[in-house]
């Protein structure tokens, strides 16, 4: 028995001492019904920005142009600006790292002939006049977001607020050509005159957007440039609202209503100046690019 004893000694010592071997081994096993680990999830590309290429129609407007000391109103509809219609072209874009970016806006229109009527003439005389306008507003601005990333599909509540401050250039290139009709069938004519200026505004202005629904969104937008630094009169401005929605993972179909105005003037005896108010329609289409993966703006079923 004492012989057995010793015998079952050295196996026992054997089993303690590799028992600590085998545990760490054994504690490495996964168990057969443990999850499968998890992908990581794609890294947020910390670059994003939009292009969108959109079209004003100003159902109504108004202005003046004033040359040398004459003066002439303008008052047109959409069918008449139409018909003197040369060119447009019209964008707007934006890019950011994190939260800051930039943003810029392009106007350009180049108009014909459009039929005014001179201002302060005696009533002796029928005043008319031709007015020729050339304009380009151009803007460039720095940005800070609050809130979620632009894009086309998002989940409904989800909301961005953007401050910016920046600088607008405004290039004008007016001509006018008047005629005096004055009585028995006589008309005066006057020489043409022509005016161009170009100058830069201080600008500021806030936009915002909140989603509706995964695809429908409501934005809004408002500035205001010149504060009278570049003249006895010197002022522009844009307010504009509307919907979006998205007809592509990363594209938008904007209905806005829009007001533009912008007015200068030298304020000299023979004065230079203008003024225009349009107000009508904008309709764009607005392309998104980076930001968050589709997948994590879409609400869950």
């Amino acid at each position: 028995m004492i012989e057995g004893s010793r015998r079952l000694v050295p196996v026992l010592a054997g089993m303690a001492l590799g028992l600590p071997l085998l545990g760490p081994a054994a504690s490495l096993a996964e168990p057969a019904d443990s999850p499968a680990p998890q992908a990581p999830s794609p890294a947020l590309n910390p670059w994003s920005g939009t292009v969108e290429l959109y079209g004003f129609a100003p159902l109504r407007t108004t202005g003046t142009t004033t040359i040398r000391g004459r003066e002439a109103e303008v008052d047109q509809n959409l069918g008449e600006i139409l018909e003197v219609l040369r060119f447009a072209a019209s964008a707007r874009g934006s890019v950011e790292k994190g939260r800051l970016g930039l943003q810029g806006d392009l106007w350009y229109i180049n108009l014909g002939d459009q039929a005014s009527r001179l201002v302060g003439e005696r009533s002796l005389f029928t005043a008319t006049a031709d007015v020729g306008q050339k304009l380009g507003i151009y803007d460039l601005a720095l940005r800070y977001r609050f809130g979620e990333r632009e894009s086309a599909i998002a989940k409904p509540g989800t909301y961005s607020v953007i401050p910016y401050a920046g600088l607008r250039l405004v290039d004008g290139r007016l001509n006018l050509a008047a005629a005096l009709d004055g009585p028995f069938g006589r008309t005066l004519l006057e020489p043409s005159r022509s005016f161009q200026r170009t100058w830069v505004q201080p600008l500021v202005g806030t936009q915002a957007s909140v989603f509706l629904s995964p695809r429908l969104r409501a934005f809004a937008r408002a500035d205001v440039g010149g504060f009278g630094l570049a003249g006895q009169q010197d002022l522009s401005g844009n307010a504009q609202v509307g919907l979006g929605y998205a007809i592509g993972d990363n594209t938008d179909l904007n209905l806005s209503w829009r007001y533009m105005g912008l007015k200068w003037n030298n304020g000299a005896s023979d004065a230079n100046g203008f003024s225009s108010n349009l107000n009508g329609i904008e309709i764009g289409v607005k392309f998104f690019f980076g930001g968050a993966p589709r997948g994590s703006a879409v609400a869950a079923p």
